[in-house]
């Protein structure tokens, strides 16, 4: 038989749940565990980071927004 490969996941009980085709007949089978990617601290840490930086910026309604291709405000000449 082909191997099928099943996104599954592992709860607080270490108890392992998913789904699989139709296909697979019911009866034993071996599953190889693979630890899905999972977000780092210092990713996190970088994003907050980002966020208390701009977040002034990005909330002074006194700033007019320009669009990419003229550079000029939207609003107006």
């Amino acid at each position: 038989m082909n191997k099928v490969q099943v996104t599954a996941y592992v709860d607080e009980q270490h108890r392992l749940s998913g789904a699989v085709p139709d296909f697979i007949p019911p009866g034993p089978v071996t599953i190889l565990i693979v630890p899905g990617p999972q977000e780092d601290d210092a990713g996190e840490a970088w994003m907050a980071g980002v966020a208390r930086e701009w977040e002034q910026s990005l909330r002074d309604f006194r700033q007019d927004p320009y669009s990419l291709s003229d550079g000029v405000p939207e609003n107006g000449p």
